[in-house]
Order: C-alpha cells, then sequence, then structure tokens
C-alpha cells in the first residue's frame, strides 16, 4: 500500500503563493497511474482542484483554479506539487491528494479516489 502526506500549508495574503507536496511512501507513484488534488472546506462537499498523470505529466484543474494553480511531479523524489498563485479567499480549505483507485465514468469525483492524505490547511486572508 501507499502512504500519502501533504505539506506546504499556510495562512498567506490574497494574491499571495503556496505551494503543497504530496509525498508518496511505502510504493512509489509509479505504482499508480493519476494523482487528484482535492479540497474541502467547513461545511462543503470535497472538490476536485487538479490532477496529474504520473507517466506522463499530464495535468487538468478545476476551472475555478485554472491559470493560477499548477500541479507538477519529480520523479526522483517522488513528490507531486500543487503550485497555488494569486489566492483567493475562495481557495481556503483542507488540500488533499489522492490516488485514483476506482476507474469509473468520473474521475473528477472524490469518490473514484483512495489513499487520501491527512491534508494540509490553505487559509488566505481577506
Amino acid at each position: 500500500q501507499v502512504q500519502l502526506v501533504e505539506s506546504g500549508g499556510g495562512l498567506v495574503q490574497v494574491g499571495g503563493s503556496l505551494r503543497l507536496s504530496c509525498a508518496a511512501s511505502g510504493r512509489t507513484f509509479g505504482s499508480y497511474s493519476l494523482l487528484g488534488w482535492f479540497r474541502q472546506a467547513p461545511g462543503k462537499e470535497r472538490e476536485f482542484v487538479a490532477a496529474i498523470y504520473w507517466s506522463g505529466g499530464t495535468t487538468y484543474y478545476a476551472d475555478s483554479v485554472k491559470g493560477r494553480f499548477t500541479a507538477s511531479r519529480d520523479n526522483a523524489e517522488n513528490i507531486v506539487y500543487l503550485q497555488m498563485n494569486t489566492l483567493k479567499p475562495e481557495d481556503t480549505a483542507i488540500y488533499y491528494c489522492a490516488i485514483r483507485i476506482v476507474y469509473g465514468s468520473n474521475w473528477r469525483s472524490p469518490a473514484e479516489y483512495g489513499y487520501w492524505g491527512q491534508g494540509t490547511q490553505v487559509t488566505v486572508s481577506s
């Protein structure tokens, strides 16, 4: 099995930047295909943020973060990153990384992912 650990969250001002990291242990990301970033604000459903294919690095983004967030990977260090720029108050949430384990019809759905990390809190002040 694989264990994912998110880090890099914190408190930032509107317009600021953070880079989140998702590190894998137990197994490498190479054992899997699609890695997703999700976020969840209090009282709201967990929502898709971004995804990246480990093998080729192809990325996908939610409309709400497109142009501001960038997912990337470091094969050597077995880490996936989420660079978050021009942060907005609505970006405030706990951010999670996870691996797609159910190949259903909606790869943006958190229901198709597993091996969730514990999350890292991102708070954008306003």
